[in-house]
């Protein structure tokens, strides 16, 4: 028996490997489509590895290694967003965010919250666009931003996100970067999603781009053509949304308790922010 395991421990090590690579990319992936695919893709890699075996079947080995190539580059055009995520994750080393092991609570305090909560209204009420995004455990760094923007290192306050959003300002056409219970840079340019773009203006495109790529953040997005809230998590937004709404969400994110964004329009008659709008497909920065 030992020495059965002493001739087959490349290929025991080998199985072992795979197996752990799949249980990784199964814990990854959310969405049930995406899920779906990866299967199937594993499936046929672990056929052609199977026929790849027997010597006397040349024609099928060959047959099986095309379709997974051709498999392999649909993948990753239809995937090029998820796996430029991974690369850029492996090159920084950023292997706690990669692997899921790092602080999923948005760790502020209940007057941040409020904070926040009581200035998207007040921006939603004047109708002055904002962005601001939420950092809860994707460690996002300068490098993650097409412009980082400019160190602010300050508590986060509904008087100074007012200020920083005030349209005479020159910070006001990026995004608030928010960490724990500290505005961390202000005057961010964030990547851009592909999705929707005819549906939506920039600031929701780019909540959209930086809640695809970093899953353990969230954003708050504020129309400036119409006031409307919303909120972005995982590359889907919910919008519209009252402040009381957004304050349950923060709520439920600081908790840490899974927040399920439904991305069909909740309209509330005792939204001021909402009640005297209507919802238009841009937001474009001016």
């Amino acid at each position: 028996m030992i020495s059965w395991w002493l001739n087959n421990w490349p290929f025991l090590l080998d199985l072992l490997l795979a197996a752990g690579l799949a249980v990784l990319l199964f814990s990854r992936v959310k969405e049930t489509r995406t899920l779906w695919l990866l299967r199937g893709y594993l499936f046929l890699v672990s056929l052609a590895w199977f026929v790849k075996r027997f010597d006397s079947l040349p024609i099928t080995s060959e047959l099986a290694g095309g379709l997974v190539l051709v498999c392999s580059l649909s993948l990753a055009i239809l995937w090029q967003g998820e796996l430029r995520r991974l690369m850029e994750l492996l090159g920084t080393g950023r292997l706690a965010v990669l692997l899921g092991d790092t602080q999923k609570e948005f760790q502020s305090n209940t007057s941040t919250v409020s904070y926040l909560t009581e200035a998207a209204g007040k921006l939603s009420q004047n109708r002055r666009g904002a962005l601001i995004v939420l950092d809860m455990g994707s460690d996002l760094r300068p490098e993650d931003f097409l412009y980082p923007g400019i160190p602010v290192d300050a508590y986060v306050s509904s008087e100074l996100i007012l200020n920083l959003f005030a349209a005479d300002t020159p910070l006001h056409d990026g995004a608030l970067l928010v960490k724990g219970n500290r505005i961390i840079s202000a005057g961010v340019i964030l990547p851009l999603s592909r999705q929707g773009i005819s549906r939506y203006g920039t600031r929701h495109l780019a909540a959209l781009g930086i809640t695809e790529r970093f899953d353990q953040c969230i954003c708050i997005v504020v129309s400036e053509e119409t006031g409307t809230l919303s909120l972005a998590s995982q590359g889907r937004l919910e919008r519209p949304i009252t402040s009381s709404r957004l304050l349950d969400l923060l709520k439920d994110y600081s908790n840490s308790t899974p927040v399920k964004l439904v991305s069909k329009s909740t309209n509330s008659a005792n939204s001021p922010e909402n009640s005297s709008t209507s919802i238009t497909p841009k937001d474009n920065l001016q």
